[in-house]
């Protein structure tokens, strides 16, 4: 099959990683996947370290430039389907291949547990997709149930982890290859440094015997910086920055914590984690239940509730066997239903489908 990829988004996050992702694991199998992103993407620089060539079209935002560019592209370059990720592409690829008169059709994936406006626009937007793809079980009952979606039109494809790569490992060995102190709890989180990841109900709740390291990077981070001052445990927390390679950085943790609030899917830095064996605290957002099984693989709390974070956080630190327990039926969890293959199986179905009722 010949696949294009849209993606407006100047961010970089488990959305972009996926897509990349899926792109990789799909060009692999013997299909043509093209990716059309705006040239000032993080996702356009990085899609060459996964063997793709993005295609610069500046449909970052909603006006007649992208709508013209995105519209000559798919008209110049046939194709079997149009896969689209963010809001701003979405729409632009739904009245471009409008205005081409439908030649091939749209896949519409939303990563997000954001709620899709209830109204005329967005029906018409889901309407044109020949199939709506979402990251969990959750986002796809709100879209059936509160947007009056067909749930025949839906498919939740969790993102798929490699379960070779990420998998437990020498944490001592970690340490010393990443200059981590071997002689101190480390409690980690692997997010963007985004308000809703909540960072900084972890950086309250975090037990004063515990370290902290933060992987990531992102429009947070000055004010998480100015929270680590005023808390005073600057000399216990590090800020590592974004990392490629983020498996020994969790394989160095002794716990995992993501107290997100709002807009997941299925969070990818979550399953990597449980595949490591990490011990995992977090929330129930979006389609989280379906990774975070309360006392079987992971503590949930609350959302936005530090002091059960902190309660949570110390219960797992103080019990090793509580640790080990979690660690292990999360790891089997996961690999037994968040496999990258399983992924890449479901959504090549997907566009089969979609292209083959346009033949």
């Amino acid at each position: 099959m010949k696949i294009v990829h849209t993606e407006s988004s100047l961010g970089w996050g488990g959305q972009e990683i996926r897509i990349l992702s899926e792109s990789q694991g799909l060009a692999k199998r013997g299909h043509e996947v093209r990716l059309l992103c705006p040239p000032e993407a993080r996702i356009f620089a990085e899609a060459p370290n996964w063997g793709l060539q993005p295609e610069p079209v500046p449909i970052a935002r909603k006006n007649w430039s992208g709508f013209s560019s995105l519209k000559k592209k798919l008209q110049e370059s046939r194709c079997d389907v149009v896969s689209t990720h963010s809001s701003t592409d979405s729409w632009l690829s739904a009245l471009a291949l409008a205005w081409l008169g439908r030649p091939y059709p749209m896949v519409r994936t939303r990563h997000i547990s954001a709620p899709v406006p209830r109204n005329p626009l967005s029906y018409w937007l889901y309407a044109q997709a020949a199939h709506i793809v979402t990251a969990g079980e959750a986002l796809k009952k709100e879209l059936v149930e509160r947007n009056g979606l067909a749930a025949a039109r839906i498919d939740s494809v969790p993102t798929g982890i490699d379960t070779g790569r990420f998998q437990p490992g020498d944490r001592m060995a970690a340490r010393e290859k990443l200059g981590l102190p071997k002689d101190k709890i480390l409690v980690g989180i692997v997010a963007t440094l985004r308000s809703w990841k909540g960072h900084r109900h972890l950086l309250e709740a975090l037990p004063e015997e515990a370290g902290l390291v933060i992987v990531g990077d992102g429009p947070q981070r000055p004010m998480l910086e100015a929270q680590v001052d005023q808390l005073k445990i600057r000399y216990k927390t590090l800020f590592a920055g974004n990392q490629r390679d983020v498996v020994p950085w969790m394989q160095a943790l002794d716990v995992f914590a993501l107290p997100s609030y709002a807009n997941e899917g299925v969070p990818q830095a979550l399953i990597q984690a449980m595949l490591v064996g990490l011990p995992c605290v977090t929330t129930n957002i979006g389609s989280m239940a379906e990774l975070a099984i309360d006392r079987k693989t992971a503590l949930v709390v609350a959302p936005e509730n530090v002091q059960a974070l902190a309660v949570a956080l110390r219960a797992l630190l103080a019990d090793s066997t509580l640790r080990e327990r979690l660690g292990a039926t999360a790891r089997q969890h996961c690999a037994e239903r968040f496999s990258y293959e399983t992924m890449l199986t479901r959504m090549e179905a997907i566009y089969k489908t979609a292209a083959d009722a346009y033949r």
